[in-house]
């Protein structure tokens, strides 16, 4: 049960809708609104994507088909994101129709930072650093490539670009004699209640010696010092016991459908 009395799961659903899917600006990314549809552009090679949408179900195969050869002819990766509170309920088995293919499904989960536990309150550990400059993305790097496997190189400039906004993007690295071990961020966005956590990750040879719920600290204090309301994050399988023990509760699931109609290679779901 949602812990908070002020808000339920569809009062909260209902805000993190409206300020994370609809109202939210990305830096560098083309914004393009519809009725009740709004999907971004960014330059090539990057991820394009739907993030939000609330179709009738007569106009589903048509609007599906109209971003299809809308997208298609980019030669970009493109996907639609969709929570299971988004309608029709037709929309995913539409999507997989016109040649969409599911990304693995994430937990979104949210903290109310207003009861957020004593235990994550605490003084944080001297070898947790927070990222200042460019060049120390090579740390966040070599620790999500090692965990997850394939090529974040983007991450330099998209992200080195984002650190150079004021107040937009924290990232912070525990490190263990001197090598990254773990490594997470929060995007926080203007105008919004909402600030998200990504990328938690930690070597394997470093779990299990709390250096997760170190990174997850530092960033909840951050966010409760910038005075958020609430911290989400979409969980992996193994992300989601950990941040549930730490008062993290279910609002719903989540998964990218990502288009390879055409036999392109597998889309990977965004990260940040």
């Amino acid at each position: 049960m949602w812990r908070s009395g002020a808000m339920d799961i569809e009062d909260i659903l209902e805000l993190f809708d409206q300020q994370l899917r609809i109202a939210i600006e990305l830096p560098g990314v083309q914004k393009e609104t519809f009725p009740n549809l709004v999907r971004f552009v960014r330059p090539a090679p990057g991820m394009n994507f739907v993030q939000y949408s609330r179709l009738e179900e007569d106009v589903l195969d048509i609007t599906i088909a109209e971003h299809i050869a809308y997208f298609a002819p980019m030669d970009q990766p493109f996907e639609w994101v969709v929570y299971d509170h988004d309608q029709p309920p037709a929309l995913k088995e539409r999507l997989v129709a016109h040649g969409f293919v599911p990304d693995e499904p994430a937990a979104l989960m949210a903290l109310d930072l207003q009861t957020a536990p004593s235990a994550l309150l605490e003084p944080l550990p001297a070898e947790l650093r927070r990222l200042t400059r460019r060049d120390e993305l090579e740390d966040v790097i070599a620790i999500e490539q090692q965990v997850w496997g394939g090529n974040f190189g983007w991450m330099r400039q998209r992200m080195g670009d984002h650190m150079e906004i004021p107040g937009y993007l924290s990232i912070f690295v525990a490190y263990v004699a001197q090598r990254p071990a773990c490594t997470g961020w929060t995007y926080f966005h203007p105008g919004s209640q909402f600030a998200g956590l990504w990328g938690g990750s930690t070597l394997p040879e470093y779990r299990k010696r709390g250096l997760y719920s170190a990174v997850l600290a530092a960033r909840v204090q951050e966010a409760i010092q910038r005075g958020y309301r609430f911290l989400t994050i979409e969980a992996s399988p193994m992300s989601r016991p950990i941040v549930a023990g730490h008062g993290f509760q279910l609002l719903t699931m989540t998964e990218s459908y990502g288009w390879k109609g055409r036999g392109d290679d597998k889309v990977t779901r965004r990260t940040g």
